[in-house]
């Protein structure tokens, strides 16, 4: 990953569309940590690479305390001034190579969209660290799903056409090899359908939120929003589109080395 900038600095100008057009997790993802990995009220939950907050907000709803561990100021910042009336909500400004968070004080670390900018030998050695002898780690992930329709088939090739970074940052996503590594062994991996429904103030948004778009006053951005419009015309139905994504959850019991 050293031909991408910064990745704990790269989101700083994109918080607000983050904030308004990324996606959530589905229901069933929550679910299936509630199920499987120990998600039920009072636990402690360490989410790392927290960012604006999405997944600690499902936390929170779901009953946990919720550490959000987050290492870019603008982002922590957002999460903060949604979620700093509920108590049981804890800004943390840390990585996940080092959280700063107490020796085995959380039942459950989770990263929602972010364990691709880990480290991941420093921050399994972290996450071993805080988490408790017997608890769960769990890695989300809302992906483009593999079957893509008409309008994300264009749209994708359209952000190939302004961006150099997106196909390494996508590549670099839901590594199972590196995911294994960081688990110590054996993983499970859930899917579940997802979506979202855009109108072209949305859409533009969403495509604004992401790292590897250019960003107005940057070389691309003007026609990138052209071919945009375009895309949204051909595809739309009564003013939206809908974007869709497969959630996937992998999931495993946090085990030290042999």
């Amino acid at each position: 990953m050293s031909a991408i900038r910064n990745p704990t600095e790269r989101f700083s100008s994109r918080v607000e569309n983050y904030v308004r057009y990324r996606p959530s997790y589905p229901p069933a993802a929550i679910e299936l940590l509630q199920s499987r990995c120990g998600l039920r009220p009072g636990v402690r939950v360490a989410d790392i690479g927290s960012g604006t907050g999405i997944l600690t907000q499902l936390l929170l709803e779901a009953g946990a305390e919720a550490l959000a561990v987050e290492p870019n100021e603008a982002m922590r910042a957002a999460a903060e001034a949604q979620l700093r009336e509920q108590a049981r909500f804890h800004s943390v400004p840390g990585s996940a190579e080092a959280t700063t968070l107490s020796a085995s004080s959380v039942e459950l670390v989770v990263a929602a969209q972010a364990f691709h900018w880990f480290n991941v030998e420093r921050a399994r050695t972290e996450a071993l660290r805080i988490i408790r002898p017997g608890g769960f780690a769990a890695l989300l992930w809302n992906q483009h799903p593999s079957s893509a329709s008409a309008f994300l088939g264009d749209y994708e090739a359209l952000v190939r056409a302004y961006s150099s970074e997106y196909d390494q940052v996508v590549k670099s996503r839901a590594d199972e090899a590196s995911m294994r590594a960081y688990f110590g062994g054996s993983m499970e991996c859930a899917r579940f359908a997802h979506q979202q429904l855009f109108d072209y103030e949305g859409l533009v948004g969403r495509l604004l939120s992401s790292s590897y778009a250019p960003e107005p006053g940057q070389p691309g951005h003007e026609p990138m929003l052209q071919g945009l419009r375009a895309i949204f015309e051909r595809h739309a139905q009564a003013d939206r589109v809908i974007f869709p994504y497969v959630t996937l959850v992998y999931y495993a019991q946090l085990k030290p080395a042999r």
